[in-house]
């Protein structure tokens, strides 16, 4: 018994310590204790504002309240009062619509990001170099960018010099490696990542997530903590699908009209979004975030854009002053790129003013899918190995098969992403008859396998010695 009562004690001392970094938010009004005041709290630890519990009471006393309403009702809605189903309380997930506390001034907490702390620019590629194969000068340019920023955060305007927000913009095709680039970062500075995609944005007002739910994605992932939100890291991919629509003659609800919207958003400006929801509505409290200080990365393949640059620097091949053109300088066209010819793309100029640091993406080639097979640490062919050690069999594949999946994914064209595709295929039903068979201790990949020209080589005990 006196273990029971301990172990009781215990629990609720924790519950009360997590419940305490959190405001409470009236479930009326929606509003966070910081700015409705303190809450009186009923059954089920529900809290309730002093302004809304006394509009309740003013409403009783004033006689607009019948009871024989009410009782015809059965505690659904009365006149000016929202009623409190506390059976729908039962099931909610803890502290997803609360915020946390802030910290009081007198305090001053330690930075979570510190000038010290910041690695410099050469140690955050040495770190990317181990997840991400190539893209040299993709991976200098972001870390230089992102070192910056994080400079710029910390600086001191005492002096009178404010260093202004670097955003970012990487063009490059699919599977070359921009999300990933972005995941890896943000796993290295311990910052807040949201990601999100342009073409699910729509203007204010339209069915489909608003600007702002970007930020409240940020807010989410950062466990709502307002100040380490402002920290943090938004990644908008897919930024081509919202280049302005050649007919002019309709409303462009989720192409310009989303470009004009993102502008407050990167340039720095105090944002109102909702809590644990990613729409604005009476249900949903609401809270302030400054975008000052994130870091906006923006991407995207920009389809079409090659054509715009050879539009702009070749001139006519025609006649003896003609200029002949190499393959080379067909694969390095998009490197040339210049903020105008984002403009020509589609890209409002006051966007592409608000992404001072662009940056271009090679396109994979066969050595660098075959590194990507094999160097990262959380490589390709390191996963399907431990998939296949947990059930003890060795699993192997030579060389010249790697060069053969590369071959496929190039013809396929779909990048990195590729890769997994063609390996699953091969060895989809190995994975399938694998676990049942005790004799099977080695798998052995080739590049006629890969062709499609024979089976996977499996090895076989004389006796059933794996274990399962």
């Amino acid at each position: 018994m006196a273990e029971d009562q301990n172990n009781k004690e215990n629990t609720t001392t924790s519950d009360t310590n997590n419940t305490s970094e959190y405001e409470d938010v009236c479930y009326i009004c929606r509003r966070p204790e910081s700015v409705a005041g303190k809450m009186i709290h009923i059954q089920n630890d529900i809290c309730i504002c002093q302004d809304c519990m006394q509009k309740t009471f003013d409403t009783m006393n004033n006689g607009t309240f019948n009871m024989g309403d009410f009782m015809n009702m059965n505690m659904g809605k009365m006149p000016n009062i929202s009623m409190i189903n506390l059976a729908d309380l039962q099931n909610a997930v803890p502290n997803k619509q609360k915020l946390k506390k802030k910290k009081p001034k007198d305090e001053q907490p330690k930075p979570e990001l510190d000038i010290h702390s910041i690695p410099a620019p050469h140690k955050i590629k040495a770190r990317l170099d181990e997840y991400v194969v190539g893209q040299e000068h993709a991976k200098k340019v972001m870390s230089v960018a992102v070192y910056n920023h994080y400079k710029r955060v910390m600086e001191d305007t005492n002096d009178g010099v404010e260093i202004e927000k670097s955003n970012m913009l990487m063009i490059g095709p699919t599977g070359s490696g921009k999300t990933y680039l972005v995941k890896t970062l943000a796993r290295l500075l311990d910052v807040p990542l949201a990601i999100t995609d342009a073409t699910s944005l729509t203007e204010a007002g339209y069915i489909g997530d608003d600007i702002e739910s970007v930020v409240s994605k940020l807010l989410a992932a950062a466990d709502n903590d307002v100040e380490r939100a402002e920290h943090g890291i938004i990644f908008i991919d897919e930024i081509d699908k919202i280049a302005k629509k050649r007919n002019a003659n309709q409303r462009d609800v989720s192409g310009e009209s989303v470009q004009q919207g993102m502008l407050k958003l990167l340039e720095g400006a105090e944002i109102e979004v909702p809590v644990g929801a990613s729409s604005k509505n009476a249900m949903v409290p609401m809270t302030t975030v400054d975008t000052k200080n994130i870091l906006f990365i923006c991407g995207g393949a920009f389809e079409g854009l090659d054509s715009v640059i050879k539009k702009r620097t070749e001139s006519s091949s025609l006649g003896f002053g003609g200029k002949v053109k190499s393959k080379e300088d067909d694969n390095n066209v998009m490197k040339r790129v210049v903020p105008h010819d984002l403009v020509k793309f589609g890209i409002v100029p006051e966007l592409v003013g608000r992404l001072p640091v662009i940056t271009v993406l090679d396109e994979l080639d066969e050595d660098a899918l075959c590194r990507i097979l094999t160097e990262p640490k959380n490589s390709l062919i390191k996963q399907y190995t431990k998939l296949f050690k947990l059930d003890n069999i060795d699993f192997e594949i030579t060389e010249d098969a790697k060069r053969e999946i590369a071959k496929r994914t190039i013809e396929e064209k779909t990048g990195a992403r590729g890769l997994r595709a063609i390996v699953e295929k091969i060895l989809t039903k190995l994975m399938f008859e694998a676990p049942s068979d005790d004799e099977i201790v080695g798998i052995k990949i080739t590049a006629e396998c890969v062709r499609g020209e024979a089976e996977p080589e499996i090895t076989r005990a004389v006796s059933s010695t794996r274990k399962k």
